[in-house]
């Protein structure tokens, strides 16, 4: 296909050597599918603010740190320098949660760089080398969804653990290879302890996953893991190795989630074992 203005840069400097196909537009960014080299990767290329519909974008930058006084003192005027600053400081959000979520042992996509507004990263594929669906793409099983709403959990707490919250998570934000979820979309992510409506946002990216897996699973519809993560958060006892149990603030009368906290015990284990080898396989 032809190359995209925003994507002739990268082809000129030798970063991008084919862009293959659209792969969608979204909200903020264009997905493209490029080639680098042997290997297929994807080029998300963002969209100016002007031309962006995420809502309450100022919501999201609270707590977002601002090193250099001028930067702050120009994006408090909104001046063009200072709107130039302000979506770098959004792009760079996502390359820098993309980094530390992936050392947390959270499966979301690896990062090439994000050179002129254009974030070069991994392709999320199944074996065949398609494309992986959305999680909101698929049809479930009541096992599989109990399966992976724990996995889903766990990886919410250790993205908490590492200060983050997605801020937008839902089915739409959710990718399924044959290895399970991958997060993918985090532009948007919020610092959990710099942003006053980091604890709201937490609760309604779990709330959300709940709602969908509890199409298939209705019995974790009442589990409370948003509420019961922040407590541990709050009190500085949250780590990756905290056993979750859907339960808060003494309700376990009320949830009907005994049923499946064994299963959740074991995909948390099995999870981190997981890690465990990667670290090993990596050392």
């Amino acid at each position: 296909m032809k190359v995209p203005k925003r994507l002739q840069p990268l082809v000129e400097d030798g970063l991008i050597d084919e862009v293959l196909s659209r792969l969608m537009s979204g909200k903020e960014a264009d997905i493209y599918i490029v080639r680098c080299g042997d290997i297929v990767r994807c080029a998300k290329v963002y969209k100016d603010a002007v031309k962006r519909s995420f809502k309450n974008a100022a919501q999201y930058q609270e707590g977002r740190k601002v090193r250099s006084g001028r930067r702050a003192r120009a994006m408090e005027k909104n001046s063009a320098y200072g709107r130039k600053q302000q979506e770098e400081i959004w792009q760079n959000a996502e390359v820098d949660a993309l980094s530390r979520l992936h050392l947390a042992g959270v499966r979301v996509p690896e990062t090439f760089g994000c050179i002129d507004g254009v974030l070069l990263m991994e392709l999320v594929t199944d074996d065949e080398g398609d494309v992986a669906p959305r999680l909101g793409e698929l049809v479930l099983t009541e096992e599989q969804a109990l399966e992976d709403h724990a996995v889903m959990m766990y990886y919410v707490m250790l993205m908490l653990c590492a200060g983050i919250v997605h801020g937008d998570l839902s089915e739409f934000n959710v990718l399924v290879d044959d290895y399970g979820p991958v997060i993918i979309d985090l532009p948007q992510a919020v610092d959990a302890s710099a942003n006053n409506s980091a604890r709201a946002m937490l609760l309604r990216d779990v709330n959300n996953m709940t709602r969908y897996y509890g199409e298939y699973a209705p019995q974790i519809l009442s589990s409370r893991y948003g509420e019961e993560m922040w407590a541990f958060y709050e009190e500085g006892e949250l780590n990756p190795d905290t056993e979750l149990t859907g339960l808060y603030a003494g309700d376990a009368d009320s949830a009907d989630v005994d049923s499946v906290m064994d299963e959740i015990k074991a995909v948390m284990q099995e999870e981190r074992e997981r890690l465990e080898r990667m670290e090993a396989e990596e050392a």
